[in-house]
């Protein structure tokens, strides 16, 4: 596969995934009625799990 197209291909997936994200976000805000703004606790969960999946995703090919 072409690299260009795969690079293309992850940030239309990422920017995807971002706006599922912030739509989310926005919605646990309205509900509860308060900021949309995340907790020190809850970006650093996020930052883990995203950590995470990036090392998964490069040992996809370790066989």
């Amino acid at each position: 596969m072409n690299k260009s197209r795969v690079i293309l291909g992850g940030a239309l997936i990422g920017a995807l995934t971002g706006l599922i994200a912030a739509l989310l976000l926005s919605r646990r805000a309205e509900r509860h009625e308060r900021e949309t703004a995340l907790t020190t606790g809850e970006g650093l969960k996020i930052g883990v799990l995203v950590f995470g999946l990036l090392r998964a995703i490069a040992s996809l090919n370790d066989d």
